[in-house]
């Protein structure tokens, strides 16, 4: 009887896949994202293109949060800081819309890295508080910088092209955006198999212990900020070029909140977590409102209700989880697969 998994090389004990039913597992997962946009309709590809913008920034601010034990409440202000500098290289400076993701990518990290400063003295909530500022900071410049970013009016981008393809159009933009989303997720797992991910992780655990071990806290925490923020500025980005339209309302507060219960939900400091913690969060209000609509003939003033449901669903399923399962969802599939690898002794 199988009694574990066991490693005879080093290849094997450093392969990100050590166990056929994980191989499997990730064929099958790769299949499906092959054939999915050729037999699903729009709305469904408009989703799947939503859950790959939300992993990406999920992802992103999984690595600060998660990893490196920082809190933040300014993703939207970072996401925002990618989405209008993307829009504004291509709509009034005529950048390429690949090289205006590039450039808004690393202006974010910069910002980020700034606002990462104060997380030197800060922690827990004085940290929350700070990054909160910054979300407000970012917010008030956007709407109050006519000549730069047009205020509260909305940004028109261009149609991004490719090979004299339309890139944002439902079924080119899903391969965009999975591909990257796969490409952040290997960068994400292999970053934690170096010293830096080991030091984030250090931090995360014990900060006094991590810098009497030699790990710089100032240098490190910036690098976790600007990290977090470049991931969070390629969401922003990826937003502006696929709705074509920017406008500050897309990054308020709200969108912190809701980014922040997508890895509690999903499970902090998994990348798989960021996944799961996702598409939660992207088809639950889109669930809610599909039952509002069903239940709109027997119950009609369900559908005006439907709105107040959502943030009271939205409140309540943290909560839960919070209470419940802590670990969120990644330790929920962990449990699933721990009882099938181990049944008919899964005592």
């Amino acid at each position: 009887m199988i009694s574990g998994i066991f490693h005879t090389t080093y290849e094997q004990d450093m392969a990100l896949r050590t166990s056929h039913a994980q191989k499997v597992r990730l064929v099958i997962l790769v299949l499906f994202l092959l054939a999915f946009p050729f037999f699903a309709n729009r709305y469904a590809l408009t989703l799947a293109n939503q859950i790959g913008i939300a992993v990406i920034g999920a992802i992103g601010l999984n690595i600060l949060v998660g990893y490196t034990g920082q809190i933040s409440l300014g993703q939207g202000g970072f996401m925002a800081i990618g989405a209008y500098t993307a829009g504004i290289l291509t709509a009034r400076m005529g950048v390429p819309w690949w090289a205006s993701t590039l450039i808004a990518c690393f202006a974010t990290a910069g910002i980020g890295a700034i606002f990462g400063i104060p997380s030197l003295r800060l922690k827990g909530l004085y940290l929350a508080i700070a990054t909160l500022a910054a979300q407000e900071i970012i917010l008030w410049v956007v709407t109050h910088w006519k000549v730069v970013t047009g205020g509260v009016d909305a940004l028109v981008v261009p149609n991004p092209e490719l090979f004299g393809l339309r890139m944002n159009t439902d079924f080119n933009f899903y391969w965009l955006v999975w591909a990257l989303v796969i490409v952040v997720t290997l960068a994400t797992v292999n970053l934690f198999r170096t010293h830096y991910g080991r030091a984030f992780t250090a931090i995360r655990d014990q900060d006094i212990a991590a810098s009497v071990m030699g790990v710089d806290l100032f240098k490190y925490k910036l690098l976790a900020f600007a990290i977090s923020s470049f991931l969070v500025g390629l969401a922003g980005a990826l937003t502006a070029h696929y709705r074509s339209i920017v406008t500050w309302e897309r990054f308020t507060i709200d969108v912190s909140v809701l980014y922040l219960a997508m890895i509690i939900i999903g499970g902090l400091g998994r990348v798989t977590g960021s996944y799961l913690g996702a598409i939660f969060m992207t088809l639950l209000p889109v669930v809610l409102s599909n039952l509002g609509r069903a239940l709109k003939g027997v119950f009609p003033i369900v559908e005006a209700l439907i709105p107040f449901i959502q943030q009271a669903a939205f409140g309540l399923v943290i909560i839960l989880f919070l209470v419940f399962e802590p670990e969120g969802l990644n330790k929920i599939w962990k449990n699933i697969k721990d009882y099938f690898r181990l049944w008919p002794f899964s005592y």
